[in-house]
């Protein structure tokens, strides 16, 4: 079941410029880490004059939605799920 979050946290994000490889790696939220194991959907969007970046990732068997915003260099975790439906 996927819930809604909006709660700041903190991302590694590896940018490779020679390998053209930009990815979230890990993860910070309540005092864990959760590295990334598989990166999903990654779109981007505008609101006025500022870009988010979107990306769905997973973490074990958790899935998260992060959202970055290029205005202010903060990312914020939008919703969480269990993988559980119902």
């Amino acid at each position: 079941m996927n819930t809604k979050v909006d709660s700041p946290v903190v991302v590694h994000f590896l940018f490779d410029r020679p390998c053209s490889l930009s990815r979230p790696t890990k993860l910070f939220w309540h005092g864990r880490e959760y590295p990334i194991t598989k990166i999903g959907l990654h779109h981007t969007y505008r609101q006025g004059s500022v870009l988010f970046h979107v990306f769905s990732v997973i973490s074990s068997d958790t899935f998260f939605r992060l959202v970055f915003n290029s205005q202010n260099l903060s990312w914020l975790l939008e919703e969480v799920g269990d993988g559980q439906s119902g």
